[in-house]
């Protein structure tokens, strides 16, 4: 019995002790507009268009109650559903189209990770593109 009670006391302190530091150590969580404005940090937006293709998307990020955002190589496509608040990164989307592309007037269902029940739907809006912005011409002031 003592020596689990050994065993057991350092094990409490060094779990106390992390408990204590934990909220110190944390880094704020960023809100889904913090998070977008990062993401888009140095990038200017284009013309908005109503269809991306399927076939070219390389990734896919979910900000949770703001914007899905689609990668295709060197530009960003960002679509803020029409009731942002559902977006949910918890959520599996689920869309069905048979042109290869994932257009504004898709409607994309959200279901549950752990049961795939039906979570809701989201409308989505149009895709505006972020490309990194031209850096200035190295001016040659001779």
């Amino acid at each position: 019995m003592r020596k689990s009670t050994l065993i057991a006391a350092p094990l409490l302190a060094f779990a106390a002790a992390s408990l204590g530091s934990s909220p110190a150590l944390a880094a704020p969580k960023l809100t889904g507009e913090q998070e977008l404005a990062k993401m888009l940090e140095g990038r200017v937006a284009g013309k908005p268009v109503s269809c991306i293709s399927l076939q070219d998307t390389r990734d896919m990020t979910v900000i949770d109650h703001t914007a899905i955002v689609y990668g295709f190589g060197q530009v960003l496509y960002v679509n803020r559903p029409k009731d942002a608040s559902l977006v949910d990164s918890s959520k599996i989307m689920v869309t069905k189209n048979s042109t290869g592309q994932l257009c504004n007037v898709d409607i994309v269902n959200l279901r549950d990770q752990t049961g795939f029940t039906f979570a809701g739907t989201l409308s989505l809006g149009d895709f505006v593109p972020y490309t990194r912005a031209p850096k200035p011409a190295a001016s040659g002031g001779n």
